[in-house]
This record gives C-alpha cells, sequence and structure tokens, in this order.
C-alpha cells in the first residue's frame, strides 16, 4: 500500500505539529503556507495565499488523499476571520476541483467559540450552538461550508491552545495576574501538542475505514475555572505579588467534554492543565 498523502492548508504551528507526527507515521505531507521556510523538514511546502482565489503554482498534481484546514486568522476583526476560515476554504475547495482531487475525508479545525453559554455549563457535540460574537458565527458558517462541500467531512472544534510560543497566560501570572473567584470563570484548554495528536488519530482512525462523526471537540479531561488555573500557576511560579483589582479579560464559562473522541480511543497526552503547564516551564 502506498503512502497516504495529506495536505494540510494552513500550515502553522498546530498544523506543523500534525505534519511532524504523520511524517514519522510514513505520511507524504504536504504544508500550505505563505513562508514554506518555516515548515518541519520533510513536508513538501506548497507556497501560497489562502486569501487569494489564484491556485499556488505548488499545487500538488497527485492524489490528495486528505485535506486537514486549519489556518489561523492574520487580522482578528470579522473580515479577517471570514478571510481566513470562510473565503479561504472556500479558495482550497476550488483549488481541488480544478485539479479533479476528491479527498477520502476534509477534516476542517473549528473552535469551542460557536458555544456561548455563561452558566458553567457542561456542553458536547450535541449542546445548541448559541455564539454571540463573529468569531463564533463565521465559525459555524465555515463548519457548514466544509460539511456541505460534497467530499466526507468532520470538524473539530478546539478549545483554548497552550503550548510553547503559546504562554500568554503564563506571562500575564508572572506580572501578577489576579482574577475573580466568584462565580467560577470556567475555561477549556488544549496542549498544542494533543490538539496535533488528535488530528493524527482522526486521520488514522479514517483510514482504518472507522466511521467518524461529523462534530468532534478537542479539549483535555479537566475544564477548570480560571482562578483555579492563576492560583496553580502562581504558586508553581513562586509569585508572590499580584495586582489589586482582579481582571478577566474574556468571555463564556462553559465546561467542553471529550467524551465522544476518548470513546473512539483518543487519549490526551495532557490530561490537565498541570501537566501541560509543567511540562512547557520544565522544558519537556
Amino acid at each position: 500500500m502506498s503512502a497516504p498523502s495529506v495536505l494540510i492548508a494552513g500550515c502553522g504551528d498546530v498544523g506543523s505539529r500534525l505534519a511532524t507526527q504523520l511524517l514519522a507515521a510514513g505520511w507524504q505531507v504536504h504544508g500550505l503556507r505563505r513562508d514554506v521556510s518555516k515548515l518541519p523538514n520533510g513536508v513538501i511546502g506548497v507556497a501560497g495565499d489562502l486569501f487569494n482565489e489564484e491556485c499556488p503554482a505548488a499545487w500538488p498534481v497527485g492524489a490528495v488523499d486528505y485535506l486537514v484546514y486549519c489556518a489561523a486568522a492574520t487580522d482578528h476583526d470579522e473580515e479577517g476571520y471570514r478571510k481566513a476560515y470562510v473565503q479561504g476554504l472556500q479558495n482550497v475547495l476550488s483549488w481541488l476541483g480544478d485539479y479533479g482531487q476528491v479527498p477520502e475525508r476534509l477534516i476542517f479545525v473549528s473552535s469551542s467559540s460557536v458555544y456561548g453559554q455563561q452558566d458553567g455549563a457542561w456542553v458536547d457535540e450535541t449542546s445548541e450552538t448559541v455564539a454571540a460574537g463573529y468569531s463564533g458565527r463565521l465559525m459555524l458558517e465555515a463548519e457548514q461550508v466544509a460539511l456541505n462541500s460534497g467530499i466526507p467531512a468532520s470538524v473539530l472544534r478546539l478549545t483554548g491552545i497552550y503550548g510553547p510560543g503559546r504562554e500568554w497566560l503564563l506571562t500575564q501570572v508572572r506580572r501578577g495576574y489576579r482574577v475573580a473567584v466568584e462565580p467560577p470563570l470556567y475555561g477549556n484548554r488544549i496542549h498544542a501538542d494533543d490538539a496535533a495528536g488528535l488530528l493524527a488519530f482522526l486521520l488514522d482512525k479514517d483510514r482504518e475505514g472507522v466511521k467518524l462523526d461529523q462534530l468532534y471537540i478537542g479539549v483535555d479531561d479537566a475544564p477548570a475555572p480560571l482562578a483555579e488555573v492563576v492560583g496553580w500557576l502562581r504558586e508553581y511560579l513562586g509569585v508572590t505579588e499580584w495586582a489589586e483589582d482582579a481582571s478577566v479579560r474574556r468571555t463564556g464559562s462553559k465546561r467542553c467534554s471529550n467524551a465522544r473522541a476518548k470513546a473512539l480511543g483518543w487519549v490526551p497526552k495532557y490530561s490537565s492543565y498541570r501537566e501541560g503547564y509543567a511540562a512547557i516551564l520544565e522544558g519537556r
């Protein structure tokens, strides 16, 4: 059997981690991004702009067995999100059509921002999507583009990704970041390696002939109140001074469940923020 091929469109941080894992498993990996010099060794570079309707000159001409779309918005406003997630995906689907390529499955990387729950309730793939902001609304629109593409598709809604290079909260804690304890503001996280690992896991399951669902949530085992996470980090880092006033720079309070992914056999390497942040701080 020949090696399966995958095109990772928007091959940035998570995409590159996925590419590295797939290369180690013998996959042929194409990575589409503007600057292909930043791709991991072994990835076949496809220099291109997802926002441009013109097909990249280096577009693969052979079979594309799988497509993973995991772009990131460069402009964090409504137009930037539409370009990155809706128009970018539409462009890639158009380029596939130009070459007569029909992947066995498309995996679209979405976000838990499609859930707007505020009361700390548990949510899963069957929960109502009540996105209030443009980010969640446009993610839902992009999800429908993927699911209506004519290609078998699955959507992976990732929660707050953290990891090396994604250390905003660590920086804030070192500066004395303080948040209110009550009411608890629940947050959801997944280490970047686990986000990539779940994508690789879903691809492998599809190759094995396992029937995938249309929706999955990518999150660790332990959603937790932000105050708890900040308190644990403060103790771990030995921070003894903090701001007089509590502040929170995010909205929403929900607990996302990974039960569907775990029922398929996936197990996160970092089961909670404790293991994940400890690995970052210890350089692992």
